[in-house]
């Protein structure tokens, strides 16, 4: 009943032929021959004692072949690899932003083995760079979802107060759950109606919503009797002095929908976007290089919606 000594090699070799079987026709040769290329290297690694590529990297390699010549194919309508030009390859890349730099040393190594073979006259990932230019790739809200959550935080009888608090604070004034939580009663200006918020240079002016929004919030921390000095008090926190958790806060908008970065970044690109960047760093307390990664070329594709647009005839 013992397996065969080489069962292993047998069932790698039986998924890696599954994943050539995986490229559309057009593009399979180039990816089958690819594949005997790299088993006839790591035979003769094994051969020559160094260290061969194990098999699970080999087949690792060989998933994103499959999925290239998919995109290729459904998104570009090309079925040649001789055709793929550069920008066919950072859209690919751009999928999987994460995967970039994965991806990208098995298409190097797949181009380099093409145009040996003569099947591209160019390789398409020459003077491609593996590190991801930096910059805010995360996603923001519309102009519809905003209006929303702030209908929900200013006139929702069922909302928590400590969630109506972090929201309307992130979505109209950009700040941060840490800001939020670190919020004393002693910050609290009830005669400016304004508040400090972390490293800000100057007090926050509310606005009549925001300010509504902070007296409900600091009636139930009233009703809880407590001597902590923060104003979001939860029942872990009403006997001691210390300001509400970090997991509390990265739940407490968990029922809008949305997270709390999501809601602060929308904001961020709002005003880095009509605004001097340098003078939103200086206003939120911020490195100024912080404030340039929230540009608009560097925001979700939905952001171009919230620009100003230009009625010049």
């Amino acid at each position: 009943m013992a397996l065969p000594t080489d069962q292993a090699e047998r069932l790698a070799a039986g998924r890696r032929r599954r994943r050539v079987e995986a490229v559309p026709g057009p593009l399979r040769p180039a990816v089958a021959a690819f594949d005997v290329f790299r088993m006839r290297a790591q035979d003769q690694a094994r051969r020559a004692g160094t260290r061969p590529r194990s098999n699970h990297t080999l087949e690792t390699a060989l998933a994103t072949l499959p999925d290239l010549a998919t995109f290729l194919i459904n998104e570009r309508d090309k079925d040649d690899w001789s055709i793929v030009d550069v920008h066919d390859i950072e859209a690919f890349l751009a999928v999987l932003p994460r995967a970039r730099k994965r991806r990208l040393t098995v298409l190097r190594q797949f181009f380099r083995f093409a145009r040996a073979q003569k099947l591209v006259l160019v390789d398409p990932t020459r003077g491609l760079v593996a590190k991801e230019t930096k910059g805010f790739r995360g996603q923001t809200l519309t102009l519809d979802q905003q209006r929303e959550l702030f209908r929900r935080w200013t006139t929702g009888k069922h909302v928590h107060p400590h969630e109506g608090l972090a929201g309307m604070l992130a979505l109209l004034h950009g700040a941060s759950s840490s800001e939020v939580r670190l919020l004393q009663i002693t910050e609290v200006d009830h005669l400016a109606q304004s508040t400090r918020l972390g490293k800000r240079p100057h007090p926050v002016p509310l606005d009549p919503a925001s300010w509504t929004v902070l007296q409900r919030c600091l009636a139930h921390r009233d009703a809880w009797r407590t001597e902590n000095p923060h104003v979001m008090v939860t029942k872990g926190t009403k006997a001691g002095r210390s300001p509400a958790s970090t997991a509390y806060l990265s739940h407490i908008l968990d029922d809008c929908g949305y997270p709390p970065r999501m809601i602060r970044s929308t904001r961020l690109v709002d005003l880095v976007n009509t605004m001097d960047s340098k003078l939103v760093a200086v206003a939120f307390g911020m490195d100024p290089q912080a404030t340039l990664s929230y540009l608009a070329d560097h925001a979700d594709p939905g952001w171009e919606t919230r620009l100003p647009q230009d009625h010049s005839p």
